[in-house]
């Protein structure tokens, strides 16, 4: 364990009290959990006299390089600087921590016990808050879910609720690109921990970084899923076997739908409408505020990964910046440290901030609400048409069905949308590409002679018929600028495991958004079989566990007998 003293300037270097400080940093802590392993955690103090109130963060993405990333919002020495200890851990089996690496298993104890070491540290006002995003954001749900009496506040970033909803698994496809990238990526500090001479550790790391640069055009398209060869090849740990990603009993250990009532801490929830945990972000808001916690949300424009003015392709402008000062209260940062601050220091005030902020695209401005979802929005029907348009017109009886045929060799390639997964673009992208297959409907309204504002969470309902006895079915919804332009904005997929070469009825969930289609602009709906590698390819034989497929013969029916349609949640000017 070693001890560094940060020296910082007086302008930004600033205590509770408004004098200049220091921050003093002792790497390595060690904090021993329950059943004896030791965790490590680099610990960031101001210097002087204090009862500090106390964060922690843990990490399984090494402790050392949370300074310089960015990605959590809030750097730990920025926030000693405003007067809290801050406590980066490194998780079980990662980095500097003892233990053996199994993802997510243990982080709701381990995370209980890290809550209670932190607030006995010297200089603890024995008062914890927790920050951090994505699997950090996991962390603290887990942590809280145990009930630790020193926790007061927790601030998750861009993480799940259910992991079968847009983790491991969505509408009953795998999320494969998620799945396999993940623990591919997190592999590299595991091979230095499994007792390799240094020569094999060399050679396996050589092997993985060559498969992780050609998963897009080789590692994504192995067969049998279930048994994907390159995650076979490695054997890094896993979130869950590929073959149980909807398993309810195999995927408990990362779940927090279901357990909501066992949290009781405030919290406040933070995503963005093309981030690939945003639908379970707000669902954790949802769940918190029906059990009458206190609870805050968040939504920017953002995508998992992308906090600037740009997402995609769409400039949101400067004020939708997460980390700016043009941002409604001085920062996303500013704001998180105070909401921690109001539930960890005494007197410390709450400051005048709305339950729900949202960032509403199209007038690309932020609005204050009192809870999500808009009370006054109203579902409104649009129906697809057989000539392609898509209006709130019902369909007449002898409206043909659409048809289109689906090849598991050439799926639709991912292209936008809630992914974080290179190469392949995220947020919202012109879709001319992928609009221009033949295996993608469109289905566009007339131009808007007023604005539309659509705000809330997006359901696509279909009849549909396939030749093969399974497949997939894709929706999305695309806002189209008058120059043409067609750009994604919410997207869902369902599996139909058997029976769906019989004529039935899907629902689709295309998530959340919220966006003014303006005047002049038009609505489109797409409708496809496959969105791959974000999703697995639906072999179309009944039988994921095969190396075989074959192509389906698809059919969308839109008549008076057999509607499909989207279900907008409108709300008034």
């Amino acid at each position: 364990m070693s001890t560094t003293e940060l020296g910082l300037s007086n302008d930004v270097a600033q205590g509770p009290s408004g004098a200049a400080v220091s921050v003093l940093v002792e790497f390595n802590v060690p904090a021993r959990m329950r059943d004896g392993v030791v965790l490590r955690a680099d610990v960031y103090r101001p210097t002087g006299d204090g009862r500090w109130p106390t964060l922690v963060v843990r990490t399984p993405y090494d402790k050392g390089a949370i300074t310089e990333n960015a990605w959590n919002g809030i750097s730990p020495t920025e926030a000693a600087q405003r007067g809290f200890i801050v406590v980066v851990q490194d998780v079980r089996g990662r980095h500097a921590s003892d233990g053996v690496w199994e993802p997510l298993r243990h982080e709701g104890r381990d995370g209980a016990d890290t809550v209670a070491w932190a607030a006995e540290l010297p200089g603890s006002s024995g008062r914890v808050g927790m920050i951090g995003g994505s699997y950090c954001g996991n962390t603290q749900l887990l942590a809280a879910l145990e009930q630790p009496s020193a926790l007061k506040a927790i601030t998750p970033l861009m993480t799940w609720s259910d992991p079968c909803n847009g983790l491991v698994a969505r509408g009953g496809a795998v999320e494969l690109a998620n799945a396999t990238s993940w623990p591919l990526f997190a592999g590299f500090d595991w091979l230095s921990r499994i007792g390799l001479t240094d020569g094999e550790e060399a050679e396996r790391a050589d092997a993985l970084i060559s498969d992780i640069d050609r998963l897009a055009e080789d590692g994504y398209w192995g067969l049998p899923v279930n048994e994907l060869p390159v995650l076979r090849r490695h054997a890094p740990p896993p979130f869950v076997e590929l073959a149980a990603v909807n398993e309810i009993e195999a995927t408990q250990h990362m779940r927090i739908a279901g357990s909501h009532e066992r949290i009781e801490v405030p919290s406040l929830f933070t995503t963005g409408w093309f981030d690939s945990s945003g639908q379970g972000t707000l669902d954790n808001y949802m769940a918190m505020r029906s059990i009458g916690r206190e609870t805050r949300l968040i939504v920017g424009p953002w995508s998992h990964v992308d906090f600037m003015n740009m997402v995609g392709e769409r400039d949101f402008g400067i004020m939708s910046m997460r980390d700016a000062a043009a941002y409604p209260h001085g920062g996303w940062n500013e704001e998180v440290l105070a909401f921690l601050r109001h539930h960890l220091v005494d007197d410390a005030p709450a400051g005048d901030v709305a339950p729900v902020q949202l960032f509403v695209m199209g007038r690309n401005e932020w609005r204050n609400e009192e809870s999500w979802p808009l009370e006054r929005a109203r579902m409104e029907q649009w129906n697809l048409h057989s000539d392609g348009g898509l209006s709130t017109v019902a369909p007449v009886s002898d409206e043909s069905p659409s048809e289109l045929v689906y090849d598991p060799a050439d799926p639709v390639p991912t292209y936008g949308g809630h992914n974080n997964i290179s190469p392949f673009p995220r947020g919202p992208i012109d879709q001319a590409p992928i609009e221009a297959r033949s295996d993608v409907l469109v289905f566009t309204s007339e131009a808007l002679e007023e604005d539309l504002e659509v705000t809330g969470r997006i359901r696509v309902r279909l009849n549909v018929q396939s030749s093969a006895p399974s497949t997939d079915w894709v929706a999305r919804l695309c806002d189209v600028e008058p120059d043409g332009r067609s750009i994604n904005l919410s997207d869902g997929i369902v599996r139909i495991d058997r029976g769906a070469d019989e004529r039935r009825e899907i629902e689709i969930d295309l998530w959340s958004t919220s966006n003014v289609f303006l005047a002049g602009h038009r609505l489109r709906v797409q409708i496809t079989n496959s969105c791959f590698p974000r999703w697995d390819r639906n072999l179309n034989t009944g039988n994921q566990c095969d190396a075989r497929f074959v192509t389906a013969q698809q059919r969308l029916y839109h008549d008076a007998a057999r509607p499909s349609y989207i279900e907008l949640p409108v709300v008034p000017s």
